[in-house]
C-alpha cells in the first residue's frame, strides 16, 4: 500500500489500511507488564497504615489538597475519556467542550452549596448527610441508588479496558476484564482510600504524558504536520466548538442536540454538581482533605486541569482524523480508532507506554469505584442495621469486613462488564447516560435538604421517585438529549419534593 494511501481515503480500497502493520513487540509487552507490576506494588506499600475504618475510607483525612485534586482528574478521566472522547472528535469537533465548560461552573456551586454541609460533623458517606437533614429511610434509598447506579456505570467503563487490552494484546476481552479488575483489586483491598489516591497521582502523570507523547508522535507522522492538520480538519470544521450563528439561531433550544452551548454550560453544571456533589466516588475524596478549605482548593483547581485534559484528547481525535481521513465505521467503531492506530503504527516503546497510560486511567478509575461501594456498603447499610454487633466489633474484624465488601463488589463489576459487552454506541455516552439517570434525582433531594427547611422526609422521597421516573422516560422514550437530563431531573425532583412536604403539612 503506498503512503499516499494512509491519508486519502479516497485511493484506499484495501482493508489492510486498517490492519496491524507493526502490532507490539517484546520491549511494549514489558514496559506494559513493568506498569502493571509496578503500580500494583506501590498500591501495597499502604496496607500498614490501615488500621481503623477512618484509615481505610478516609485515608484517616491527612492528604494534601494537590494530591486529591490529581485525584478528582482521575476519576474523570477513565478508559472511556482516553479512548472515546478521541473518537468523539473524529466523527464531529469540539463543540464537547461546552459540556466542559459546564463542569467547571457546577464545581463553584459545590463550593458553596454543598462542601460546607460535608464538613459538619465527621461524615464518611455523603448520605449521611441525608440522614442528618430528612432521617434513615432516605438515606437508605438515595445510597441504594448510587449502589446501583455507580455500579452500572463503572461496569461500562470496566468493560471499555477489554477494548484497549484485547486490541493492544490479543487476549480475549472478557479474560482482558479479569487480569485489570484482579490487579486493581489486589491494592485496593490492600491499602483503601490513601492507596487509591496516591496510586491516582502516579496514574495521572502516566496517561497525561503518555497521551502528550501520542499527540507530538501522531503530528509527525502526519505528512505536513501542522500545517496540513490545519488545513484538512479546518476545512471540516473540526476545531469548531460553539456555533457561528448561535445569537442569530439559538440552537441551544434544541433538546435533541447534545453539545450546545446552553445544554453545555447548564447541563454540565447540573450534572457535576451531582457527580461531584451527591456522589460518594467524588465526595470520598473531597471528605479526605484535611479540612474545608483544601477540600474546594482540590475540587477547583481539578475543574481546571480537566478542561486542558479534555482539550488534550479531543485534539488527539482530530488530528487522528487527519492522519487516517476514513470513516469511523471502518474501525468497527468510534472508541477502537486511537487503541488501533496506538498498535498499528505507534513506534516500538512509544505504543508500550500509551497502552500502559490508558490502563493507568482504567485502574485508577477501578479502584475509585471499589473503594467508594465498600465504604457505602459498610457505613451506610451494614453498621446501620446492624449497630449492637457493628458497635462490639473491633477494628481489626471492621477492617476485614471493609475488605470482603472490596471483594464483593469487584465481582460485580466484572460480572455487569462482561454483560455490556456486546451494547453497541459510544461507551463514554453510555456510562453518561447511566449516570445521568440518577444523578438528577439525587441532587434534587440534597438541594431539598440544604436549601428549604420545610421540606420533609415522606416528601423528598416521593420527589426522588419522580425525578428517576422522569430520567427513565427521557432514556426510554424521547430524544432528549442526555446532556438535559439531570437538570429536568433535578428540577422535577426538587419541585415535587417541595410541593408534596408543603401538602403533607397542610392536612
Amino acid at each position: 500500500m503506498t503512503q499516499s494511501c494512509l491519508y486519502n481515503a479516497a485511493n484506499c480500497s484495501s482493508p489492510s489500511l486498517l490492519r496491524n502493520r507493526l502490532g507490539l513487540n517484546r520491549i511494549d509487552l514489558l514496559i506494559i507488564a513493568a506498569y502493571l507490576a509496578g503500580i500494583t506494588l506501590f498500591g501495597l506499600r499502604f496496607r500498614k497504615r490501615q488500621r481503623t475504618m477512618r484509615d481505610y475510607f478516609l485515608a484517616d483525612r491527612n492528604i494534601p489538597w494537590w494530591a486529591i485534586a490529581l485525584s478528582i482528574v482521575a476519576a474523570e478521566t477513565s478508559t472511556l475519556t482516553i479512548i472515546s472522547i478521541p473518537g468523539l472528535a473524529y466523527d464531529s469537533n469540539l463543540t464537547f467542550l461546552q459540556w466542559v465548560v459546564g463542569y467547571l461552573i457546577g464545581r463553584v456551586v459545590i463550593s458553596f452549596v454543598l462542601l460546607p454541609q460535608y464538613f459538619r460533623g465527621e461524615l464518611y458517606t455523603a448520605y449521611q448527610l441525608i440522614e442528618r437533614r430528612f432521617g434513615p429511610e432516605l438515606r437508605t434509598v438515595t445510597a441504594g441508588v448510587f449502589l446501583l447506579t455507580r455500579a452500572a456505570a463503572e461496569g461500562v467503563r470496566v468493560y471499555a479496558v477489554s477494548i484497549v487490552v484485547s486490541i493492544a494484546l490479543g487476549t480475549g476481552e472478557t479474560a482482558s476484564i479479569a487480569i485489570i479488575t484482579l490487579l486493581t483489586l489486589i491494592y485496593t483491598f490492600e491499602g483503601g482510600l490513601a492507596a487509591v489516591i496516591w496510586t491516582d497521582v502516579v496514574q495521572t502523570f502516566i496517561y497525561v504524558g503518555g497521551t502528550l507523547v501520542g499527540l507530538v508522535t501522531i503530528l509527525h507522522l502526519v505528512p505536513g504536520g501542522w500545517s496540513s492538520v490545519e488545513t484538512i480538519a479546518g476545512g471540516l470544521h473540526k476545531f469548531q466548538v460553539f456555533d457561528p450563528a448561535i445569537l442569530a439561531r439559538w440552537p441551544f433550544l434544541n433538546f435533541a442536540k447534545p453539545y450546545t452551548l446552553f445544554a453545555g454550560m447548564v447541563g454540565g453544571a447540573f450534572f457535576v454538581t451531582a457527580s461531584h456533589g451527591t456522589d460518594q466516588l467524588i465526595v470520598q475524596r473531597l471528605l479526605a482533605a484535611r479540612n474545608e478549605r483544601q477540600s474546594v482548593l482540590a475540587l477547583l483547581s481539578s475543574g481546571v486541569a480537566v478542561f486542558f485534559q479534555f482539550v488534550l484528547f479531543l485534539f488527539v481525535g482530530v488530528m487522528l482524523f487527519a492522519y487516517y481521513r476514513v470513516p469511523s465505521a471502518s474501525f468497527g467503531r468510534a472508541d477502537r480508532i486511537y487503541p488501533t492506530f496506538i498498535v498499528s503504527r505507534m513506534p516500538h516503546g512509544i505504543a508500550g507506554l500509551l497502552i500502559a497510560a490508558i490502563l493507568a486511567a482504567a485502574m485508577s478509575n477501578l479502584s475509585a469505584a471499589l473503594n467508594s461501594l465498600s465504604s457505602s456498603s459498610i457505613m451506610d447499610f451494614y453498621v446501620r442495621f446492624r449497630p449492637g454487633s457493628a458497635a462490639s466489633l473491633s477494628d481489626a474484624v471492621r477492617l476485614r469486613l471493609a475488605r470482603l465488601a472490596t471483594v464483593g463488589w469487584a465481582l460485580v463489576l466484572f460480572s455487569l462488564a462482561v454483560l455490556v459487552l456486546h451494547r453497541g454506541g459510544r461507551v463514554v455516552e453510555i456510562g453518561l447516560q447511566i449516570a445521568s439517570i440518577a444523578y438528577g434525582a439525587l441532587l434534587g433531594v440534597f438541594l431539598l435538604g440544604v436549601l428549604t427547611r420545610r421540606a420533609n422526609q415522606s416528601g423528598a422521597i416521593v420527589g426522588m421517585i419522580c425525578g428517576i421516573a422522569i430520567e427513565l422516560y427521557l432514556w426510554t422514550s424521547t430524544h432528549v438529549a442526555y446532556t438535559w437530563w439531570v437538570m429536568i431531573g433535578t428540577g422535577v425532583a426538587f419541585a415535587v419534593g417541595y410541593s408534596a412536604s408543603l401538602a403533607q403539612k397542610a392536612k
